[in-house]
């Protein structure tokens, strides 16, 4: 540095140049620094490098940043790809499936115990009973064919129920194995969106960690070339005025 401080030798081409010119490289960000220092081992925090050389890094800077993420989300898109196409396990329509494998004593079954849990079976039970109690018990027409206490009644409710509930049960277990299939559905469609969900967050955490953060940094990288582009500019044109004024004083 020469001229109280007012020039600096740049470490790339070992000419002066006004410190308005160029930028220590400790004022430069790390990333910066380490690619300057790859071309320059010998640089120091403490060397100075002109704005015309530092162009060629920040551009380089740059164009790293962007290939760094471009890579970044082709790998994130190309896994989230073979999650969506993945087909490990065919998802069973589960009506469909049952419906298709029932026998003839399944559907029996499940016509037995959808009228026996129904209203209309309470209401036609409760018709019969009571008709079968007033025929015995007033000898309607000279019926009495089963007197009081009804024993034949019971004796006939007693085969109703016996045969019923196995009948029901049948019908539960096809519920029950109704419901294995649909938990396995489910189990297999939370899994794979589970495995979707990972890769949407991890493009989400790069896209917030790591490209938004490279988009500002290039874009204050612009702002600060757009700036020296400008010094320059307004400098030429400086320049030019005063040349035009020395001639004409001339």
């Amino acid at each position: 540095m020469t001229d109280e401080q007012q020039t600096a030798t740049c470490l790339v081409d070992g000419k002066l140049y006004f410190l308005d010119e160029g930028i220590y490289l400790s004022e430069l960000s790390t990333s910066m620094r380490n690619r300057v220092k790859s071309d320059h081992p010998e640089a120091k925090v403490t060397d100075f490098i002109c704005n015309r050389h530092l162009l060629k890094y920040r551009l380089a800077n740059v164009d790293a940043m962007i290939n760094a993420d471009l890579k970044q989300s082709q790998k994130i898109n190309r896994k989230l790809t073979r999650a969506l196409q993945s087909d490990d396990y065919e998802i069973t329509d589960v009506n469909e499936s049952l419906n298709n494998s029932l026998t003839t004593g399944q559907k029996v079954s499940d016509a037995v115990a959808h009228f026996g849990g129904s209203w209309g079976f309470i209401f036609i039970f409760a018709m019969v009973l009571l008709t079968w109690m007033l025929v015995n018990g007033l000898q309607v027409l000279g019926i009495h064919f089963d007197p009081y206490p009804y024993i034949l009644l019971n004796l006939c409710l007693s085969c109703i129920s016996a045969l019923q509930a196995p009948i029901i049960m049948m019908s539960q277990n096809r519920s029950a194995d109704r419901d294995r299939m649909d938990a396995e559905n489910d189990y297999h469609v939370n899994q794979k969106s589970e495995h979707e969900l990972r890769i949407l967050h991890a493009k989400l955490d790069h896209l917030t960690q790591n490209q938004i953060p490279h988009t500002l940094e290039i874009e204050r990288m612009q702002i600060e070339i757009l700036g020296e582009i400008r010094g320059e500019l307004n400098e030429l044109r400086d320049n030019q005025a005063q040349m035009a004024a020395d001639k004409s004083t001339k």
